[in-house]
């Protein structure tokens, strides 16, 4: 089966929020997924949820990780994942996040895709140089 790049982070975008959800009413999450590659990824995300949080984190000035919503913080946490962890273009990595924000979590003013924008251009600026 052939999948695309955003498929799987579809994939991972769902399975990180529904941990989160999860998590905050003190249930376990089993995550099931269709395509291989996301439970792989999926579980070297939570693996270096620590790093990634406190990451992410340093680069919300005055703002808390936990004020976010869930499936902002999901987009962002999978976005500075694949900062670390891979070999994408940062530019990439960001547009797809931007994208993936634009059609899930804007709100009716439109703010929440510049924020994630900005958030995660200061990150890729300091971990990338």
């Amino acid at each position: 089966m052939n999948v695309t790049r955003r498929e799987i982070r579809i994939e991972l975008m769902n399975a990180l929020y529904q941990h989160d959800l999860y998590l905050s009413d003190g249930l376990p999450f089993i995550p099931s997924f269709e395509i291989e590659e996301a439970h792989e990824s999926y579980n070297q995300i939570i693996e270096s949820l620590d790093e990634l949080d406190k990451i992410i984190e340093t680069h919300l000035y005055e703002y808390s990780l936990y004020r976010l919503a869930f499936l902002d913080r999901a987009i962002i946490r999978l976005a500075v994942y694949e900062l670390l962890k891979t070999d994408l273009a940062k530019q990439i990595i960001i547009d797809e996040a931007v994208e993936l924000t634009k059609i899930y979590s804007n709100l009716d003013d439109e703010k929440q895709h510049r924020f994630t924008n900005k958030v995660l251009d200061n990150i890729a600026r300091t971990l990338k140089g």
